[in-house]
């Protein structure tokens, strides 16, 4: 039997794992930065994942540690503890000579403010990646410059000065650089952060293209709406990645208390058919629905619509919403994965945070029916 969601196969890897086929793998990455007089610890254990194709978008606000983490991926810094691994090199192991050759060859890098040689044409910056790595024969070298400056929209300003054309042209130029050494993987930091709207719109628009080429670009941004423009979103808090089901689900949420969720959540398993109650465990107090589905049991009279309920990945729920959980269980057809919080913990949190208790019930995929007249 169809259920009403759109789609039950949007799924996230929890935090802690990467698939096999990851291009990209971080792990346990911790970097503390130590002084004489003290020290500071910018990434606290993260593991993340990206894969060929992926335009990934990298959000938080300042000092949550999204420069360090790019520093770990590029391998401008070295991690205190964890490993990175793109395809078959762990480039923390590589010495700065190694690293240098590397970088070269198989990342490009896309800076906010452009960062163009204000004394050589588009047309020679573009060249001059290719002349410090020797990626390609010097013949071949301006044929290659024009066609990447072609896909970006520029070839009729290859002779230009940087400062004789737009801002939003220097930066497609500079993503003709990126791509000089033909990287599979494209860093941008804050590319469209000093671009007017229909300059930021072409230079996406130069990425979606890179995307359908299988090229894999991790862009670091502020700007939630464009990060809602990406295929994925990693935020990043206090030097911790935030829970992807949290970070979309709770959007109204503050990041302190998206981290205290993704610190607080479990994750549970309902096997098909079977009642989300289950008197062994705690009573739930928050529920989120990641895979498969819920829905009302055959005796269950919720005051929903037909006296039915669905729940989609996505949704969330809590007591606040639903006194009576028993109501619900797994749909027949798969299991339903589930992060949850128990009521205990949710009445200590609503407690010392009281200002959660109309976020979590506005946001909610259930609202409370009206009460009739009549029942006054």
């Amino acid at each position: 039997m169809n259920t009403p969601c759109a789609s039950e196969s949007v799924r996230y890897l929890p935090l802690d794992r990467c698939s096999d086929d990851a291009l990209i793998e971080m792990r346990e990455i911790v970097k503390t930065f130590k002084t004489a007089d003290t020290e500071f610890t910018a990434l606290k254990g993260v593991t993340a994942c990206f894969y060929e194709g992926e335009f990934v978008s990298i959000v938080g606000k300042s000092g949550s540690g999204k420069s360090t983490l790019v520093n770990m991926l590029t391998g401008i810094d070295h991690p205190t503890a964890g490993s990175v691994r793109v395809g078959e090199t762990l480039i923390h192991k590589l010495s700065e000579n190694d690293m240098s050759r590397w970088r070269g060859r198989n990342l490009g890098i896309v800076f906010q403010f452009f960062q163009l040689m204000p004394t050589l044409t588009l047309l020679e910056n573009v060249m001059l990646p290719m002349a410090l790595c020797g990626s390609c024969k010097p013949v071949q070298r301006e044929k290659r410059a024009l066609e990447l400056l072609d896909l970006v929209g520029l070839h009729d300003l290859a002779d230009k000065l940087p400062a004789a054309v737009s801002g939003g042209q220097q930066q497609s130029a500079a993503i003709a650089r990126a791509l000089a050494n033909d990287p599979p993987i494209i860093f941008a930091d804050e590319p469209t952060g000093n671009l007017d709207s229909r300059s930021a719109d072409e230079v996406f628009a130069i990425f979606d293209g890179l995307v359908e080429q299988r090229k894999t670009i991790l862009m670091v941004t502020h700007d939630s709406s464009l990060a809602r423009r990406t295929h994925r979103t990693l935020l990043l808090s206090d030097g911790e990645l935030i829970h992807p089901w949290v970070a979309n689900s709770f959007p109204e949420l503050n990041h302190n208390h998206m981290l205290w969720l993704t610190h607080h959540l479990q994750e549970r398993t309902i096997a098909p058919g079977t009642a989300l109650i289950d008197e062994s465990r705690p009573a739930l107090g928050l529920c989120l629905v990641v895979d498969g589905h819920l829905e009302t049991a055959p005796n269950g009279h919720p005051g929903s619509h037909n006296g039915s309920l669905w729940l989609c990945p996505g949704d969330h729920f809590s007591s606040l919403d639903l006194p009576d959980i028993s109501i619900l269980r797994a749909g027949s057809q798969r299991p339903a994965a589930l992060l949850v919080l128990e009521r205990a913990q949710l009445d200590i949190w609503l407690q010392e945070e009281p200002s959660l208790r109309e976020q979590l019930r506005t946001s909610s995929a259930i609202h409370p029916m009206p009460v009739p007249q009549e029942a006054v």
